[in-house]
């Protein structure tokens, strides 16, 4: 007989358990099979999940070519994407409290700049530095799928 050929039941296995399927082609003989999306999920949507999170922290660097786009994106990003992504509710709470932080410190430094006639505008160049490193940083953790908290941030929402 062949190899491939199933052999006829003996009676003394019968009445024992059906032989378990062979491995699929490719595959190594006791792994364990492939995962399967359930409920009908994509199969990506954890890595659309990342890398939506990390275009919501970058894309607040969209300011510097377009003022105001820099404030606005995120918090649009956030509002129409939470309920395709859930775990993208953090990653906008946290930006929006980074934004309104940054929009904060950017008036208090411009209030000292004009009360001390102009030494205070030296407050610019930490706030600037933050305003770009901080996003960036940001968007590299979420790509991890990681949520990171910005120094200096003030909790408005929760």
């Amino acid at each position: 007989m062949n190899e491939n050929t199933p052999l006829p039941p003996s009676p003394s296995t019968e009445h024992a358990a059906a032989p378990a399927p062979p491995p699929a082609p490719g595959s190594a003989p006791g792994s364990a099979p492939p995962p399967v999306a359930s409920g009908g999920a994509s199969f990506g949507s954890d890595m659309d999940a990342k890398q939506w999170a990390m275009l919501l922290h970058l894309s607040q660097l969209a300011g510097v070519l377009v003022p105001g786009i820099g404030l606005a994106a995120p918090i649009v990003i956030w509002q129409v994407k939470k309920a395709q992504f859930p775990e993208l509710d953090d990653h906008g709470k946290m930006v929006t409290n980074w934004i309104i932080s940054l929009l904060i410190y950017t008036v208090a430094a411009s209030l000292l700049s004009v009360i001390t006639c102009g030494v205070g505008a030296l407050l610019f160049i930490p706030v600037a530095v933050v305003a770009i490193v901080f996003p960036i940083l940001g968007g590299l953790k979420a790509r991890d799928g990681l949520l990171w908290k910005y120094p200096l941030t003030i909790t408005f929402l929760k």
